[in-house]
C-alpha cells in the first residue's frame, strides 16, 4: 500500500494538478508499480558494447552504459558522447526489463537481453554497427 506522503512526492514530481493526482492515484496499476519504486532505486542498468565497428561515435567493445532503475541515464557515470540511435535501440530492453521487475521476475534471466544500433552496417549499405548487452546490477 502507497501512504499519502508517497503520493504528494509523485503528485509533485510529475508536477499533476489535484485533479491529475486523483486521476493518477484511481489507477490500480500506478500503484503496483510505485510499489516497485524501492527496488527500482536500488539497482541500475548496464548496458555494455559487446561488439562495434564502424561507429561514427566511436563507441568499442567493452563500453559501458548506466541507466538507473527508473530509467534515466546517469550523466557522472556514461561516456560523454553516447549514439541516440544505440540509446533507441536499449529502450526496449530497459522497459523490458522494468517490466520483469514489476511482475517480480528477475530481470538478468531475460533471453534476449541484446539490441544493435539502427545502422546496418558497412556490407550493408550502412556506415557501423554496436551491439549492446543488457544486464541489471545493484548499485
Amino acid at each position: 500500500m502507497i501512504d499519502q506522503r508517497m503520493w504528494r512526492i509523485m503528485q509533485k514530481r510529475l508536477r499533476y494538478t489535484d485533479e491529475e493526482a486523483e486521476l493518477f492515484k484511481k489507477n490500480p496499476r500506478n500503484e503496483e508499480v510505485l510499489s516497485k519504486s524501492e527496488e527500482l532505486s536500488k539497482i541500475r542498468f548496464k548496458a555494455t558494447v559487446v561488439d562495434a565497428h564502424g561507429c561514427n561515435s566511436r563507441h568499442k567493445a567493452g563500453e559501458e552504459f548506466l541507466i538507473d532503475g527508473h530509467g534515466n541515464l546517469v550523466k557522472e557515470l556514461n561516456p560523454d558522447r553516447i549514439c541516440i540511435y544505440a540509446l533507441s535501440a536499449l529502450s526496449t530492453l530497459i522497459f523490458t526489463a522494468q517490466e520483469l521487475i514489476y511482475a517480480g521476475v528477475d530481470p538478468n534471466q531475460m533471453h534476449f537481453n541484446r539490441v544493435g544500433c539502427i545502422d546496418v552496417g558497412l556490407n550493408c549499405g550502412g556506415w557501423g554497427k554496436i551491439i549492446l548487452e543488457l544486464t541489471v546490477e545493484e548499485k
